[in-house]
């Protein structure tokens, strides 16, 4: 992994990974708040995204292994500001509305702050996609005993906090073993309804029936581990 040149410290990181999304880019960046950092994670494109990021203000971090949850992780480690979001860079989420969730963080009324999709339109969410997402929803409600109904990429928490969760996934299974060692470390977690549009592009992870279903296979895996001692998540938010 590499990474531009060092910025001052940002007041807030955005991470954005990143694979051919070279369409979607201008919209998704035009919609990050000024005073807040756009890392776009550049996981291998070969369509001039990180040119075009870098273009219009975003800091690039490259990161050569394919996945997405090493494209997450790697903005993760780059990010510097106290308070990391995530977002998709494909324009189906609209990244200003992680603003009252950076606030429900900063202002202690949360540890994580999660976007649950209401589609918005024809083609926002494949049927094939959403069942996916809504079986894994059901266990992980078993499996945490948290009331959720999504397992979206909108999301925002505290940069040390996530990295002492130890998170380890490095495929589609990074989102959710976020917040399962969340759940386990005793955080307080919080979802809000957030318009989920028509992506930009053909998704990379839950286009197809294949890529849902290894998506599904990844997070499920994640499922299976055994719940995190309180000791493994020293430096983490606890109840």
């Amino acid at each position: 992994m590499d990474i531009d040149a060092v910025r001052p410290r940002p007041s807030v990181d955005v991470v954005l990974p990143c694979l051919n999304e070279a369409d979607a880019l201008p919209w998704v960046l035009a919609r990050i708040p000024a005073d807040w950092r756009a890392l776009v994670v550049d996981n291998g494109s070969t369509d001039g995204s990180a040119g075009i990021a870098r273009a219009l203000g975003a800091t690039v971090v490259h990161e050569q292994r394919r996945g997405f949850g090493a494209a997450c992780h790697a903005g993760l480690t780059a990010a510097t500001a106290d308070v990391v979001c995530f977002c998709d860079c494909d324009a189906s989420l609209d990244p200003s509305l992680l603003v009252p969730f950076v606030g429900e963080v900063t202002d202690g009324r949360a540890d994580l702050v999660l976007g649950r999709r209401r589609p918005q339109g024809r083609g926002a969410w494949p049927a094939h996609a959403r069942a996916g997402n809504l079986a894994l929803a059901r266990m992980l409600r078993r499996r945490t005993g948290l009331s959720l109904h999504d397992l979206g990429p909108l999301r925002a928490a505290r940069r040390e906090s996530l990295l002492a969760l130890g998170l380890t996934d490095r495929r589609s299974g990074y989102p959710l073993q976020m917040v399962v060692r969340a759940a386990d470390a005793g955080w307080r977690i919080t979802e809000h309804d957030v318009p989920y549009l028509p992506r930009t592009g053909a998704s990379k992870v839950t286009g197809t029936w294949r890529g849902t279903w290894q998506a599904v296979r990844d997070m499920s895996r994640v499922l299976h581990e055994p719940a995190a001692r309180q000791d493994d998540t020293a430096g983490g938010v606890r109840r």
